[in-house]
């Protein structure tokens, strides 16, 4: 258990670090937030192309899937493993059940972000 908490502890610093270095890029210093956009954009890719090498290809073994999916994948942007859940619930054909995540995950979010702007008053 030391091990894997570990891997997804070096794995989440780095992915961590690169969200924030993609964030100090100048096309990032505008009034829409493209930083986020683009590391949420390239979290989804990534994490779709390591599921992809580690399911079907068996490339990865479960401690790369843990550095690299678990971790730097969730410290880079948690908002690509919001959107494997969602394609896992797509494809088992969870069509309510997705729908109700990812509405609720939304409306959740950003209601929650508005208690706390509130309460911080």
């Amino acid at each position: 258990m030391i091990k894997q908490l570990i891997l997804v502890g070096l794995g989440g610093g780095i992915g961590s670090i690169m969200r924030f270095l993609v964030s100090k890029i100048p096309f990032a210093q505008s009034s829409f937030p493209w930083a986020t956009f683009a590391v949420n954009i390239a979290g989804c890719f990534l994490i779709g192309l390591l599921i992809g090498l580690s399911v079907r290809h068996q490339i990865l073994d479960a401690d790369m899937r843990l550095l690299l999916v678990t971790g730097f994948c969730g410290g880079f942007t948690t908002f690509s493993t919001f959107s494997a859940e969602n394609v896992y619930l797509y494809q088992s054909g969870n069509y309510f059940l997705l729908a109700l995540y990812i509405l609720i995950s939304i409306i959740a979010g950003f209601s929650t972000v508005l208690l706390g702007l509130a309460l911080s008053k």
